[in-house]
């Protein structure tokens, strides 16, 4: 009998838990640099490297950069909606990307490399078009990234995932010499 209640705690439990992890995706140019900044904020759980907004299945780095996928580089996050949300992590990318070059981000340019948000219900949506609008209206400039409805997310390959920490030194020299600090500071600090 007690092992029934235990089975019974362990599956009400497991689909409590599972109910408040949501997932959001965001296209900031290299996922590598998305996926630093997001992995450490409070409430997420996980940030995966990937491709999406495109038409062909299962792409290869490769064929993203080179190729003509339709697909951009993304960052999967799972996060617990009891400790952050939507609106939250769209607010935390924006500070992350330059949301006004129609080229892609930093010294990555090319399509594979321009900025989007997903979005998956209308709600999601209408912040998203709201937060727009307000930038365009704090800077006086139209913001070029991409809105689009999710529909599929292909996670990239091994290496890609948690690039910053596995190889670190590499890293922070591909950054530094991107320039994507130097230009958020002069974007987001005015």
């Amino acid at each position: 009998m007690l092992r029934f209640f235990l089975i019974i705690f362990i599956l009400f439990h497991n689909n409590a838990f599972s109910e408040t992890i949501k997932k959001t995706y965001f296209g900031g140019g290299c996922f590598w640099c998305m996926e630093e900044v997001f992995d450490k904020i409070n409430g997420v759980m996980n940030v995966t490297s990937g491709y999406s907004g495109g038409t062909k299945p299962n792409p290869t780095y490769k064929e993203v950069t080179y190729g003509n996928t339709g697909h951009i580089e993304v960052i999967e996050i799972s996060y617990d909606s009891k400790k952050t949300n939507f609106k939250e992590l769209l607010n935390i990318f924006w500070k992350n990307i330059d949301p006004f070059d129609a080229a892609g981000q930093f010294c990555d340019k090319g399509y594979s490399y321009k900025s989007a948000v997903f979005y998956m219900s209308d709600n999601q949506k209408k912040l998203i078009e709201k937060s727009i609008e307000a930038i365009e209206k704090d800077f006086n400039n139209k913001v070029v990234t991409f809105v689009k409805k999710f529909e599929k997310f292909y996670p990239a390959e091994d290496y890609h995932q948690n690039y910053y920490q596995k190889n670190f030194i590499n890293y922070l020299l591909y950054k530094k010499g991107c320039g994507r600090e130097s230009r958020l500071e002069n974007i987001w600090q005015q």
